[in-house]
């Protein structure tokens, strides 16, 4: 075993010297009838290392580099990109032997790595652990980048990490991973249909700006990230915008993609120079061509009668199709004994996918009845239960969505990491959007565990469209929550057609009201070279119109423009041309759904409800914090935990008390009150003269008062006589006993009132002064009235 281990690197190191050379004198050492290695068959001569090379493309007048050659050269494909001081590795690395899997198995991870923004992990083990949001929502726009380009029928595991060198702060590495993925994959082995480019598009006071930096992004109207191939074709767009007009949304797109193509071509020079071969894959998983005329004959005019039956529904349709599925496939197995399961299964997918799909391209006819353009019945209600803070029930078609709105303290805002605000420069926020999607929605059933990468993609979007409407200045943390009830298709635009009643049935003051739709795409395709020759455009699709097309189109705004837009191809790339009508299609019947919405709900309520949260200030002076505050924090953490309200400080003398209900608030007050009923406070003049009673005798002085409800402060020995005593019994002081002291401010670090009766013992004089009382916490905002001591 030993021997064949070492003879197996052997010839491993001689393929990687020598390439296909060492591979013909390998096959020639082989035992006559033996076959050749399978993975001398399947890498070939592209296997082999090539020398470090890079190359500096110009986007948006910077200097981008890609490198390839030098780091990670196991890997079948790895490349560096870089952007001023941020760097970003990516590899690529595929399986030659098939996934069992009946689909592409692609994982991409993208991390963010602590040490590349010189910061260390601030959890208990000091290292990164699970994904963040940020890792996974960045690992999804890599993923729907690269996946439309490879073969069909390639389902060979494959897994593209990215792996953040170094961090400047200054310019956002997601971008860079789409790069380097790409890179990666064209300079492996990989079979894979690329390269594509990726770009982020900002607008800056009406200027498109490309790749802008942290600082511009934080003024930019427009985030953009464009993902194009080759002659100007569109893969991917991710896009949040702050009403952006339709006219200057579709110019950023025809910008970014323009700059992908400097990208693309110093992909393809790398490429070129490295000569790089892709490898012949043991099988690309098709359903063979007599298989799939046999099914055709079985099956099609029952699969077309029952798509053109427009009075099924979802499960019924399903039905229908999947009892024609199983009698076709009995017939198919019977005809073909030796034929795969997954043959005979796709077969059976291939004739239906055609049929649904000439129906439209030909006879311009829907499952459901509907034109190309038209939206499905839409149902709308507010104030579904009178105790929540704000909510609403959103039905279009077979797909419902109920929303709901929870108004919070401004300390509950989702707190980011240090890793993630210096990585990627994100900060708290206030709004959130949570997106859940029950088995039940599509009738399964399943394990309901924590929230998967679908519905946080779903709800970021849904958070996306809803966002630029928020005010800024809104004194709570809102989170709306979208529950998929039914789902038949784009049930991420109606969480955030939802979720803008939701927020106006709560009464948050938004901008306008925002409404989303899902465009679909269904083309035509050349033979040879695989151009669109014709396309239709669908309006609101439909699940099975997003199974069997080609383009998943969500696009939301307000009446006025576009907030968020979200595009994910099967095809690998389409003109910008079906981009910009799309766009036009989806405002028209945007439009259409605002109309609908504002029967129901037309502006935010003026009033958020009785049941909501209250907010409140109090001032507090620094003389009165002790006592507010209690020691170690004792009055506070009682407070919060009696009534339930949460105490954070503004400023110096400031305080903000959130309670959720307003007998929460009202409890507050009366405990408040409580606490600080006897800590009552006048204005004392500096240098004055006034009458204080003893309370109480202790060691190191006595208690005094100088008013009645006043909080008792310590007289120090050292200020009782002109003599020094060790106890006030030495002067025959007792409790009651009335004494003359002078006032002399309050010290600076604690607030105490500084008091002294040994300096009235020298000749100097002073008039003596009485006192009123006056609150000095007041609770509302107000600041305190102070009055002047009489005389």
């Amino acid at each position: 075993m030993a021997a064949a281990t070492s003879c197996g690197r052997a010839a491993l190191g001689a393929l990687a010297r020598d390439g296909g050379g060492a591979a013909a004198r390998w096959r020639r050492l082989l035992p006559p009838g033996r076959p050749a290695l399978p993975w001398v068959c399947a890498r070939g001569a592209a296997a082999g290392p090539k020398p470090g090379r890079a190359v500096t493309v110009e986007v948006g007048g910077r200097k981008m580099e890609l490198s390839s050659g030098k780091l990670a050269k196991f890997a079948d494909g790895s490349a560096v990109v870089q952007l001023g001081d941020t760097a970003v590795m990516v590899t690529a690395v595929s399986k030659t032997k098939p996934s069992p899997s009946q689909f592409m198995p692609l994982v991409v991870d993208y991390r963010q790595k602590a040490a590349a923004a010189g910061r260390i992990p601030t959890n208990y083990l000091r290292r990164e652990l699970g994904s963040t949001d940020k890792e996974i929502l960045t690992s999804r726009v890599i993923d729907r980048s690269i996946r439309p380009l490879f073969p069909a029928g390639y389902f060979y595991d494959t897994q593209i990490l990215c792996n953040l060198l170094a961090v400047d702060g200054v310019n956002d590495p997601d971008i860079l991973a789409i790069n380097g993925a790409s890179a990666a994959l064209a300079l492996s082995d990989i079979p894979w249909n690329g390269p594509i480019g990726a770009v982020r598009v900002g607008l800056v006071d009406g200027e498109t700006v490309i790749n802008p930096t942290r600082k511009e992004m934080a003024s930019s109207s427009l985030n953009l990230v464009v993902a194009g191939a080759a002659q100007n074709q569109v893969v991917m767009l991710e896009a949040t915008a702050e009403n952006i007009l339709q006219q200057d949304f579709c110019h950023a797109i025809k910008v970014g993609v323009k700059q992908t193509q400097h990208i693309i071509q110093g992909i393809q020079q790398l490429v070129k120079e490295q000569g790089v071969l892709k490898r012949t894959v043991q099988k690309l998983f098709t359903a063979p061509e007599e298989i799939v005329e046999l099914a055709k004959k079985l099956a099609s005019n029952k699969i077309y009668a029952v798509f053109t039956d427009s009075s099924h529904d979802k499960i019924s349709r399903d039905e229908a199709i999947n009892k024609i599925r199983l009698e076709t496939e009995e017939q198919l197995k019977e005809k073909f004994p030796e034929a795969e399961p997954y043959e005979i299964m796709e077969s059976f997918n291939v004739v239906s996918k055609d049929i649904f799909r000439n129906l439209v391209l030909n006879e311009y006819r829907r499952c459901d009845g509907r034109d190309l353009t038209s939206l499905r019945d839409i149902k709308c209600e507010v104030n579904m239960f009178k105790m929540l803070h704000g909510s609403a029930l959103f039905q279009r078609g077979q797909t419902q969505v109920l929303c709901t709105v929870t108004f919070d303290s401004l300390e509950s805002s989702v707190k980011s990491d240090v890793i993630s605000t210096a990585v990627s420069g994100i900060k708290d926020k206030n709004f959130m959007l949570h997106y859940e999607f029950p088995p039940y929605a599509t009738n399964e059933i399943g394990k309901v565990t924590g929230v998967n990468r679908r519905e946080l993609g779903h709800g970021a979007l849904a958070e996306r469209a809803l966002k630029p409407v928020i005010p800024q200045d809104f004194p709570f943390t809102i989170r709306v929550t979208s529950e998929v009830l039914e789902s038949n298709g784009s049930s991420s635009m109606a969480s955030a057609c939802g979720g803008s009643l939701a927020l106006m049935d709560a009464g948050v003051p938004v901008s306008n009201a925002v409404a989303g739709v899902a465009i679909g795409l269904i083309t035509k395709c050349s033979q040879g070279k695989g151009d669109i020759e014709d396309y239709r455009l669908l309006t609101d699709i439909l699940g099975i119109e997003d199974y069997y097309g080609d383009m998943d189109f969500k696009m939301a705004g307000t009446s006025k423009g576009i907030t968020a837009l979200q595009v994910d191809l099967k095809l690998p790339g389409i003109p910008i041309k079906i981009v910009v009508e799309a766009i036009q299609q989806a405002t028209a019947a945007k439009r259409e759904i605002l109309q609908i919405m504002n029967q129901t709900l037309a502006k935010p309520r003026p009033n958020r409800k009785e049941s909501g949260p209250v907010v409140e200030t109090i001032h507090v002076p620094l003389s009165k914090r002790l006592r507010f505050v209690g020691p170690g924090a004792y009055n506070l953490k009682k407070l919060q935990a009696q009534t339930g309200v949460t105490v954070s400080q503004l400023d110096e003398e400031t305080y903000s008390v959130f309670a959720p209900t307003p007998g929460a608030m009202h409890e507050a007050r009366e405990f408040i009150g409580e606490i600080c009923k006897d800590d009552q406070e006048v204005n004392l003049e500096f240098g004055a003269i006034y009458t204080a009673t003893i309370t109480e005798i202790r060691d190191s002085g006595v208690m005094v008062k100088l008013y009645p409800n006043m909080t008792p402060v310590l007289l120090h020995n050292s200020q009782l006589d002109q003599r020094k005593i060790k106890h006030p019994s030495a002067l025959g002081l007792e409790v009651g006993q009335e004494i003359q002291v002078k006032y002399f401010g309050r010290d600076p670090t604690d607030g105490r009132m500084r008091l002294s009766r040994k300096i009235l013992q020298s000749p100097a004089s002073s008039s003596l002064k009485t006192l009123t009382d006056k609150n000095s916490i007041v609770l509302g905002g107000a600041v305190p009235h102070t009055s002047t001591s009489s005389q």
